[in-house]
């Protein structure tokens, strides 16, 4: 099998040996434009990447291995032109939970209470991540959503590790109070069910 690297290099010479990147790196890359921007606009993201990949193919470093942390970077780059779209879709999440908990009202109790916490989580990060610097919360979204390690988020902004692994300690703490609610209240929920169990 030949790695991402070899393919690149490859189809410099032969441009239809890049369709064997796509194949292996579109679904991720779909993924992650989807978390950020929605279904409507994750095809079009995921079409300019590779555009745009196959025109900078180039200049794609010798050393790197895999292309996913490029290809997300190139990704992230095309969804600051579709910033808009990526609130749009945050709002549309919100409004999307608050009508799946509305329409949950027949559903069993605990089902229900899962709903309402969840929409409740989301009302208190979504914000908190909007309201995030474009390099934070792209340094967050590309770890989180596009499951990268701190190298491959550093090779995918083109910024030292260091800087990586600082955005995220600052996000953390930004995010910490949030979180802390959240925490709290999963372990109130995990020592009830504990207890009714207990009791059963």
């Amino acid at each position: 099998m030949k790695t991402d690297r070899e393919i690149i290099r490859g189809s410099v010479r032969e441009a239809s040996m890049f369709s064997e990147l796509f194949e292996r790196h579109a679904q991720r890359v779909r993924a992650y434009a989807f978390r950020r921007v929605g279904s409507d606009a994750a095809d079009d993201i995921v079409s300019e990447t590779f555009l745009i990949a196959f025109r900078k193919r180039k200049t794609f470093r010798s050393d790197a291995d895999p292309a996913r942390p490029w290809l997300l970077g190139i990704a992230t780059k095309v969804m600051h032109r579709h910033r808009e779209r990526e609130a749009k879709h945050l709002r549309a999440l919100l409004v999307a939970l608050h009508q799946d908990i509305g329409m949950a009202q027949e559903s069993p109790t605990e089902l229900l209470a899962d709903q309402l916490d969840a929409q409740a989580d989301l009302q208190r990060i979504a914000p908190l991540i909007a309201a995030l610097s474009s390099r934070d919360r792209d340094t967050l979204l590309l770890y989180a959503w596009g499951d990268l390690g701190y190298e491959e988020v550093a090779a995918a902004q083109s910024i030292p590790v260091g800087t990586v692994k600082s955005r995220l300690n600052r996000v953390r703490r930004l995010l910490a109070p949030a979180r802390e609610q959240i925490s709290t209240r999963e372990d109130r929920k995990e020592a009830g069910h504990g207890y009714l169990e207990s009791r059963s």
